[in-house]
């Protein structure tokens, strides 16, 4: 077989394409990836097995199951894992059947190297594996999973490999399909991060692969929000995002500690958010929120810098005194290459006995939005209107955003609706 695959490369790929490190010898039986470039290897053995024309059974189940394996997921990295080279090896040896009748039985063997030692998801992708080899059609296959660690080397290529994919911010490349949110405020209290977790929230309750920055580096309150305590896991200077309710969240308060004071001047606030985009493996997701700090500082500037695709949404109160100021974040769009999309008006009335009581009055989100439509030229509609519900903060400081049941999924009642309606709103726009 080895001399099969040999005979092979110049005809497949051409020798000289593949080093030759991409392939293993199989002794004792086994199918054996070839480390850091199994696709290729997956490919030759198929050439190999057409050009001398059979298989054992054996053999057949393993190629069989690292096909199957291409479709399990690294949740962080997005990738299938073999492309990532965590299947070092597949053995499967015949049992003897016990009551099946005609069905064959085999233990099949899969050693995976995940990228960390200890790494968090590695119950999710063995009982992706594990889902992947029973649910095998043509036997009864037993599995046994053997976890370990890639090793340094194996690891530094890996990540290099990703790296060169992303040597630059990828959200402002051209043909980029991610839809990029900018959450804004005018001033801070009016309940920007709130909207901001439950929108992330629901756009990932929604199907949507959903990341979320914390861009609010003095006043940073995601991970509050999202019942997060652990900080991102570190592939060799690349970071993996941390994953709660769906939504893939970085935060400096991730790494420094919820009751440090951050002291950075416009250049370290610039290089932080360089460092979000550029340094952390988002994938390719479907829809980034950004949740901005109060007012019109160094950070939205550097947002509309970086991001010149990211459409404004201005999160206000009703009270003049919250308007007024929520119109001039979103005039930073007259200076910068941004759009506003609209306006969501927060807190605009407390439900009391079936009565909506406008605690802190009424029309401040109308008014922002008549402003900015007049001054920008182009329609910034009122979005939305979310009311003063204590769920929003009780259940929120609890570590879930409101919007969501207990089991992630979205609330179907008055909240649950409005926010389906506002996201979907969203990406419905050009």
């Amino acid at each position: 077989l080895v001399d099969a695959f040999k005979s092979t490369l110049s005809e497949v790929l051409g020798a000289d394409l593949i080093p030759p490190r991409a392939l293993r010898p199989i002794s004792q039986g086994g199918f054996h990836a070839a480390s850091g470039t199994p696709s290729i290897h997956t490919l030759v053995w198929y050439a190999a097995i057409r050009r001398i024309g059979y298989m054992t059974d054996a053999r057949h189940i393993e190629a069989q199951i690292y096909e199957r394996l291409n479709k399990v997921i690294d949740p962080e990295l997005g990738r299938s894992i073999t492309d990532l080279g965590m299947i070092a090896a597949i053995n499967a040896v015949g049992v003897t059947s016990q009551g099946d009748g005609d069905v064959p039985s085999y233990d099949v063997t899969v050693h995976v190297e995940l990228t960390v030692e200890g790494c968090p998801l590695s119950q999710t992708i063995t009982n992706q594996i594990n889902g992947a080899i029973v649910s095998y059609p043509d036997a009864k296959l037993t599995p046994h999973i053997e976890v370990s660690s890639m090793s340094h080397d194996k690891l530094a290529d890996l990540v290099a490999g990703l790296k060169a994919e992303r040597k630059q911010n990828p959200f402002n490349k051209p043909g980029v399909k991610t839809r990029i949110f900018a959450i804004a405020s005018g001033k801070g209290g009016v309940g920007k991060s709130s909207v901001s977790a439950n929108l992330a929230a629901t756009f990932a309750a929604l199907g949507y692969d959903t990341a979320a920055i914390d861009a609010d580096i003095y006043g940073f309150s995601l991970p509050k929000l999202f019942g997060v305590h652990t900080q991102p896991t570190n592939l060799n200077g690349m970071l993996m995002p941390v994953t709660a309710w769906g939504v893939k969240l970085i935060s400096i308060g991730m790494f420094a500690g919820a009751d440090r004071a951050i002291l950075w001047r416009g250049p370290r606030l610039q290089r932080s958010l360089e460092q979000f985009l550029s340094d952390v493996w988002w994938g390719d997701p479907d829809v980034l929120l950004l949740d901005l700090a109060p007012g019109t500082g160094d950070m939205a500037i550097s947002v509309a810098q970086a991001l010149p695709n990211a459409e404004l949404v201005v999160v206000t109160t009703p009270q003049p005194s919250a308007s007024d100021v929520a119109v001039r974040s979103g005039l930073v769009a007259l200076q910068v290459p941004m759009k506003v999309r609209g306006v969501v008006e927060n807190m605009s009335w407390y439900e009391h006995k079936g009565e909506r009581l406008e605690i802190f009055g009424a029309g401040g989100g109308r008014r922002v939005s008549d402003q900015l439509t007049e001054t920008l030229g182009y329609d910034v509609p009122l979005l939305a209107q979310l009311p003063l519900d204590p769920d929003l903060r009780e259940v929120g400081e609890s570590g879930r955003p409101a919007v969501l049941n207990e089991d992630g999924a979205l609330r179907s009642d008055a909240l649950g609706r409005t926010f389906r309606e506002l996201a979907e709103g969203l990406l419905r726009s050009e």
